[in-house]
């Protein structure tokens, strides 16, 4: 399998779920600043220009950041969504949330901002709805900080694709104006667990 990959978070949570299921990819960097996404060779692989993209070893690709992981999991350890059709339904009720409710504001919010200058002539940007897209996400992070309580990972003892993108999310924000409010003790507490991890320090 060829994973490519490159800057920012969802390249990232698809690197760490390869670290944690312990999936054997070839990784190929694809230059996002320099617009290679968006060249033929790559919009073959993936028509949305997006990074990543897993090509299997049949030539099909995968696209998404969450469908990826979970194909990892599904051909090797089984262990990032969960082994009870339960536990799979926690795991993805919570990617859900996090997905639409922290990962995409927070996303929107610096590619409306920040990231203006790099997105404008690609996307649809909205300038005037950066502010919201943040608060959006910073609210949804206080839910969050709530919820969790006296649980190790957001699934409780289980460590998930859910611990993965959310992470992901709030190291890039960290980089790019959004930091996870002090005030969200629970959830800074749960940063620091997930970041020992040696599929993150290593």
């Amino acid at each position: 399998m060829k994973l490519y990959t490159g800057m920012g978070p969802n390249p990232r949570v698809v690197l760490i779920a390869v670290a944690e299921t312990g999936a054997e990819v070839e990784l190929v960097e694809v230059d996002l600043i320099a617009g290679e996404n968006r060249q033929e060779a790559h919009l073959a692989r993936n028509p949305a220009g997006q990074l990543p993209t897993l090509e299997l070893d049949s030539g099909q690709c995968i696209s998404e950041i969450t469908a990826i992981a979970e194909y990892l999991d599904d051909v090797t350890s089984g262990s990032l969504i969960g082994s009870t059709p339960e536990q799979r339904a926690e795991t993805h009720m919570w990617v859900r949330r996090i997905d639409l409710n922290i990962c995409e504001m927070l996303g929107n919010g610096f590619r409306n901002a920040e990231g203006l200058q790099l997105f404008e002539s690609r996307i649809h940007v909205i300038p005037h709805a950066a502010d919201d897209f943040k608060q959006i996400a910073r609210d949804w992070l206080g839910k969050v900080d709530a919820l969790i309580e006296g649980n190790e990972f957001i699934c409780g003892d289980r460590f998930t694709l859910a611990d993965i993108l959310l992470f992901a999310f709030l190291e890039f924000g960290a980089n790019v104006g959004q930091p996870l409010d002090a005030k969200c003790e629970r959830l800074q507490a749960w940063y620091s667990r997930v970041a020992a991890r040696p599929s993150i320090a290593g």
